[in-house]
């Protein structure tokens, strides 16, 4: 008997141990950063952005900065056709509310009407308002209404800076169940112009009689592209915070297709410190 259950215990071994080994070897996620421009400290978000996402889940990111301050920042990364190949998802979070050449907006959103899913972030909302019309409401498909088509939602500013409290809206959605809702420091609330017909709202957000809508999912274009968005994150201490980090983590998740029906990283996507467990 000693015999047999020597020569039995690799075999043990072997599939005690074999999820474990399948997790780790499921490749990272990989996303693209964009990040920069007018009005924030992205020298210092850019870092919070990656440490904290790369620590929630299993993905690789790479950064696509811009140092310049203005409304204009120029990204080297998108200045090829090709510029997003690789890549399973971009994370947007430039403000660039004065790069308004059609065909450079075209050229960032042809991989996302193409089916690469999209995370928006803050003053990406605020961006690539190629229209002069862009502080009217624009209908779905109208010319100019590009990147707001591709958002699901259209704003074109906010207010002072204020505590914004936040309200998950649906228990039962992945992105959001379990979360707690919670109160920020002093932050933007961004007006909603234009809601989309067809986006899932996930969070509202409100300061005094102010209540707008502050994250959202949009299923973009003949592919149905996942997108998730949310203006949350305007200064270093929201987008350092634990409860911002968990969310965007969550919502990249969901558009990437990796996020189970309780709010976890489908098998595979865990951090890499919780798969080595």
């Amino acid at each position: 008997m000693k015999t047999h259950t020597l020569l039995l215990l690799p075999a043990l071994v072997a599939v005690l141990t074999l999820p474990a080994f399948a997790e780790s070897a499921v490749k990272p996620l990989k996303a693209l950063l964009v990040i920069g421009g007018c009005c924030h400290d992205y020298a210092t978000q850019k870092d919070l952005l990656v440490a904290g996402l790369e620590s929630r889940a299993n993905i690789k990111i790479d950064v696509c900065y811009s140092p310049e301050k203005g409304t204009k920042p120029v990204f080297s990364c998108y200045e090829k056709d090709t510029w997003a190949e690789g890549y399973d998802v971009i994370i947007h979070d430039e403000c660039a509310a004065d790069i308004k050449d059609p065909a450079i907006v075209n050229r960032i959103l042809d991989p996302h009407r193409k089916g690469l899913p999209g995370v928006n972030l803050h003053c990406a909302m605020h961006s690539y308002r190629v229209s002069p019309e862009f502080k009217n409401p624009m209908a779905a498909g109208a010319e100019g209404a590009q990147w707001f088509d591709y958002l699901g939602l259209q704003s074109t500013g906010h207010g002072k800076q204020l505590p914004i409290d936040v309200t998950y809206l649906s228990p039962s959605n992945p992105i959001t169940k379990g979360l707690e809702n919670w109160t920020t420091i002093n932050e933007e609330l961004y007006n909603n112009i234009r809601v989309h017909d067809g986006i899932t709202q996930i969070a509202k957000g409100k300061q005094g009689d102010a209540e707008t809508v502050i994250a959202w999912t949009n299923e973009y274009g003949d592919k149905k592209t996942r997108v998730f968005s949310t203006t949350l994150g305007h200064n270093n201490d929201t987008v350092a915070d634990a409860r911002y980090l968990d969310f965007v983590t969550r919502g990249l998740l969901w558009a990437c297709g990796k996020l189970d029906a309780e709010g976890k990283p489908t098998s595979g996507y865990r951090p890499a410190a919780a798969t080595a467990k």
